[in-house]
């Protein structure tokens, strides 16, 4: 099938827009008319242009407030659509979209509807062109599939049919289970958008909140399917009018929409992606330091239990470990950060077919990159997220660790050559890492998930990468306000949870008053005794104030004892419905910008301690501002 794009979907002029949409790999257009009014070139330098780029242009789009108004009208109407299809004739276009009429003085009366749209459809069919009706959910009189669906029956004509849009649709109460059974040959066009769902006017909803499938919560495969089921066989569409995609970068817009077009088709079946293989694993989570935020997070890790056990032989590179928990700072990596900020610049994750990973990866517009190496060190190929994090894929018995010397074990328990190596490393005189990772230290056992504060531009295009790209699942999904406006989480995780990652964003930002942390990141590692670990930890733990541990213990009823261990240890709580149990504790902002986090999970609780945001986040802004930074 064809696969298309409104160009009201991207930012910039109409040049900008085709650039992006051909380099995207779309195979054709729906021209909105805003586009074309205010674009230099006539149309058949617009028809050159597209044809050059290798698009088409499958829809104009919109003629409005057409049907059911009275003769004098209905013959300026028809005027009107004759100079309009003088300008799809100059295209290259054949079909045109006409909206269900929002005039005021348009009447509720569909024999007159039907009548009008033939007179229009007998108009196009003259010029070899076709008349595609949508009902709009704002319409003054039709606002809904089914009433558009029998005004066009009752019309019968051969050149008017529908055109159904996802939004339009999905946004109303009627069921779309009736679009399957419509005449064959009748759907004209379908145009594709998501959206989260809200309680608001249905106009603004659409004007602003619009997104591409995946990235809400409509269903946009049973949608499509339906319309298949029916005979569809023209182009699946994109229309998504949205304030941020029409203020980003075309080109990247571009290439998120047909990421999300992709996946989309992956799941109708129409497109076959490499399926996503299971994901087993946080392998290690990599911070970028400087001379500055490296000693602070060295002396954290110390303090939280790991040992520096490995020394890149050819990086600037450490790594820092702790049963299955690894943590590696590097010192190469240079990038815009303000000097003395510490930032997570890659995290690894392991999957049992990494080339399979890689290869659903590049499929969906996020091919990888080689990492820079010597020869004889692991390969380790990494994707690219919106935020610019690095995704490193490997295998759970791939033997990274044997690039990396030795700085703890004795040489006589280490092996010289590498086991279940990547590649074939020289023989040195030089200790390899052993393959077993340091051991129990405070307590920490596995990385239990990534804490990644998204650009606010970015944050529904992250979550569509991770679902699509990596095969994550929606697990959480959370707004609440903190100390600086409203907060949005949304947790990602594989089926067995063993692969986690939790995007936050502000979702307004405005003015010079703001958080001195810019987008904070963490690393949350898990322990099945959060006290004992506590107990164990030589790094300073974020102190909670005592109105939390008052406030805890009334919403709760929890034991005086319980509640006085937490506020000891600086644990924070938190209760799902079906009883189970978070217990967490944060470090304050270490390098600028990143923490950690612990956690101990009880009775199933699945989720992230979200009501406790705002806590950890206040505590760490007065922990800042009352704490004598060091000489």
């Amino acid at each position: 099938m064809r696969r298309s794009i409104a160009t009201v979907c991207v930012s910039g002029t109409l040049d900008d827009k085709l650039t992006a949409a051909a380099a995207a790999g779309f195979d054709g257009i729906e021209l909105f008319e805003n586009d074309l009014v205010v674009s230099a070139w006539s149309p058949a330098e617009v028809r050159t242009r597209c044809a050059d780029l290798g698009l088409g242009i499958d829809l104009y789009q919109p003629f409005r407030d057409f049907e059911t108004v009275d003769d004098a009208l209905l013959k300026k109407n028809l005027d009107r659509a004759e100079r309009k299809f003088d300008v799809m004739a100059e295209l290259g276009a054949d079909t045109v979209l006409v909206c269900s009429s929002v005039h005021p003085s348009a009447v509720d009366d569909d024999d007159l509807a039907a009548a009008q749209l033939a007179r229009l459809a007998d108009r196009a069919a003259q010029r070899g062109m076709r008349i595609a009706y949508e009902a709009l959910a704002w319409g003054r009189h039709v606002s809904t599939w089914d009433h558009s669906w029998r005004i066009v029956r009752r019309a019968d004509h051969p050149a008017l049919g529908l055109c159904l849009d996802s939004f339009h649709v999905l946004s109303r109460e009627v069921s779309p289970d009736g679009i399957a059974d419509i005449t064959r040959g009748k759907i004209f066009f379908l145009q594709l958008a998501d959206a989260p769902r809200l309680r608001m006017d249905v106009l603004q909803w659409s004007r602003h909140h619009r997104l591409f499938p995946g990235q809400g919560t409509f269903d946009l495969p049973g949608f499509v399917s339906r319309a298949l089921a029916a005979g569809y066989g023209g182009p699946l569409s994109l229309e998504v009018f949205n304030d941020v995609f029409r203020q980003s970068d075309p080109a990247r817009t571009a290439v998120d929409a047909m990421r999300s077009l992709t996946a989309l088709e992956d799941r109708l079946g129409t497109r076959r992606l490499p399926a996503a293989p299971t994901l087993t694993g946080h392998a290690f989570t990599e911070f970028a330091v400087d001379g500055r935020s490296g000693p602070e997070l060295r002396t954290a890790l110390r303090g939280l239990g790991f040992t520096h056990t490995g020394q890149h032989r050819t990086k600037p590179v450490e790594l820092w470990e702790q049963n299955s928990c690894r943590i590696v700072l590097n010192s190469a990596i240079t990038g815009p950060h303000t000097p003395g900020t510490a930032s997570i610049s890659a995290f690894a994750i392991t999957s049992d077919d990494p080339q399979r990973s890689l290869e659903r990866a590049a499929a969906l517009s996020a091919p990888a990159h080689p990492n820079v190496r010597e020869p004889g060190e692991a390969e380790l190929a990494a994707i690219t997220a919106p935020d610019g994090t690095s995704i490193f894929v490997t295998h759970p018995t791939a033997n990274w660790r044997a690039d990396f010397l030795s700085t703890t074990t004795p040489a006589s328990s280490l092996s010289t050559t590498p086991t279940d190596s990547l590649s074939t490393t020289p023989a040195s005189s030089s200790p390899r890492l052993a393959s077993t990772p340091a051991g129990a230290g405070a307590g920490l056992l596995v990385t239990d998930h990534l804490g990644l504060t998204q650009p606010f531009d970015h944050f529904d295009e992250a979550g569509l990468f991770y679902h699509s790209v990596l095969g994550l699942d929606d697990v959480a999904a959370e707004e609440y306000a903190a100390p600086f406006g409203l907060m949005r989480s949304r947790a990602v995780a594989g089926p067995n949870r063993t692969v986690c990652v939790a995007l936050t964003v502000a979702l307004l930002r405005r003015g010079e008053w703001a958080p001195a942390v810019a987008d904070p990141q963490h690393v949350a590692f898990a322990t099945t005794d959060i006290v004992a670990t506590a107990a164990a930890l030589t790094v300073p733990v974020l102190p909670v104030p005592a109105n939390y541990y008052a406030d805890l213990a009334a919403r709760f009823d929890l034991d005086g004892d319980f509640v006085a261990t937490l506020s000891r240890h600086g644990i924070l709580y938190d209760r799902d419905p079906s009883g189970g149990e978070l217990l967490h504790l944060y470090t304050p902002v270490l390098g600028g910008r990143v923490f950690f986090e612990i956690v101990e999970r009880r009775g199933g609780y699945q989720r992230f301690g979200e009501p406790n945001a705002p806590v950890r986040m206040a505590a760490q802004r007065h922990r800042r501002l009352t704490t004598t930074p060091p000489a």
